[in-house]
């Protein structure tokens, strides 16, 4: 079995990843240069794909063209946000799976993985449970495989999953969390203080488990 797995050099695609190879297939790990603003994450990407053994692929696809989020544009990351923040790529995971899409139809995998969660995180529209039922309905129509009965699965494992339970779920498959990366900001230490750093520290603080980055800053909410 094959299965693509969207790795971005983050901590829940890491445990998304993880989780697929545990299930037995055969990883094929798809990253994209996007135009974000820390490059970092790209290096971690590549160190979760060897560690997964995975065959790596990284897909251009410069957002930065179109801007529109503090991870694509000349915008300040905020430390916190209300409602749908700025840090929000439009339609950023549809333009993934996309891809993922078309790659698993040449590779003619059984699934494709990503690591949304739609519990402890941003709210961003694009990692809700009526998102992925949407793509998975739309997969099944737009390609030869769906047409001929053998759709592609969308697999969302940690989608109702709470950060700490990823946390765990990582641990114990054996994720390289010091290799990961989550942090929204430049820099060779994560800031501790960006939306993306402080729900990582607060969900390996409710795990029970060190964080392995170093931060700048590195004050964990109760």
């Amino acid at each position: 079995m094959k299965a693509v797995c969207l790795v971005s050099g983050g901590m829940d695609s890491a445990v998304a990843a993880a989780i697929a190879k545990s299930e037995g297939y055969d990883i094929y790990a798809l990253s994209f240069d996007y135009g974000q603003r820390n490059r970092k994450e790209l290096e971690a990407a590549k160190e979760i794909a060897k560690w997964l053994g995975a065959k790596h692929k990284i897909i251009e696809a410069n957002l930065r063209q179109i801007g529109g989020s503090a991870l694509t544009d000349d915008i300040e990351v905020p430390e916190k946000g209300e409602g749908i923040p700025i840090t929000y790529v439009p339609a950023r995971n549809t333009i993934f799976l996309s891809f993922a899409l078309a790659y698993a139809e040449v590779i003619d995998a059984d699934a494709i993985y990503i690591g949304v969660n739609a519990v402890d995180y941003s709210g961003y529209p694009d990692c809700r449970p009526e998102y992925i039922e949407a793509f998975q309905h739309l997969a099944n129509l737009a390609t030869k495989r769906g047409v001929q009965g053998r759709p592609i699965k969308i697999k969302s494992p940690l989608l109702h999953l709470p950060k700490a339970e990823i946390v765990k779920k990582g641990f114990e498959l054996g994720v390289p969390f010091e290799k990961t990366w989550s942090c929204y900001r430049e820099g060779d230490k994560a800031c501790g203080r960006c939306d993306s750093c402080r729900l990582r520290l607060k969900a390996f603080k409710e795990a029970g488990f060190e964080d392995p980055l170093e931060y700048e800053y590195k004050e964990i909410e109760d």
